[in-house]
């Protein structure tokens, strides 16, 4: 079993509280919008990172992260984007990819916004994290802590924080 916290669009933003909660997890995923490195060389010290590069980060994190993470956790076929829409409304630099091959589970970042949702025609769960950084136009940081047990995700939990 894994636990995972999940984040994105940090914007170059990291503090204590979302620490806290790298401390208790296995891994963190990233899904873009790092900013500064510190938030990402942060995290590595204390965790195993996966992290995308999103549409703000520089040419830096491009080097060091890809567009796109797709790999197995435990026996879930993961698939990590930074803009990649969600069901019913995939971008479409990733739908046919979707279509033809859907992951288990697809993460995206870029709204600001929290979702998690199925998508029942491609037996896949999309989640978006939100935003835990304080650039944007969110009320509340978000993000998530979940748990994959061999092929099954639970405990999913929301964690938030007011601006």
């Amino acid at each position: 079993m894994k636990k995972i916290l999940l984040l994105s669009d940090t914007h170059s933003y990291i503090d204590e509280a979302i620490l806290k909660h790298v401390s208790n997890a296995d891994e963190v995923w990233h899904a873009g919008d790092i900013g500064d490195l510190n938030v990402t060389d942060t995290i590595k010290k204390l965790k195993p990172l996966r992290a995308v590069y999103g549409n703000i980060d520089d040419a830096e994190a491009r080097l060091e992260f890809p567009l796109h993470q797709r790999f197995l956790c435990e026996q879930v076929d993961v698939w990590i984007t930074h803009i990649g829409g969600y069901p019913g409304r995939y971008s479409p630099a990733i739908r046919e990819e979707i279509y033809a091959n859907p992951p288990k589970l697809f993460i995206t970042g870029h709204s600001h916004i929290l979702k998690v949702m199925p998508d029942k025609k491609r037996s896949l769960l999309h989640m978006n994290p939100g935003a835990i950084g304080t650039h944007g136009f969110h009320n509340v940081r978000t993000m998530l802590r979940f748990e994959i047990d061999g092929s099954t995700i639970q405990n999913l939990e929301v964690i938030e924080y007011k601006r």
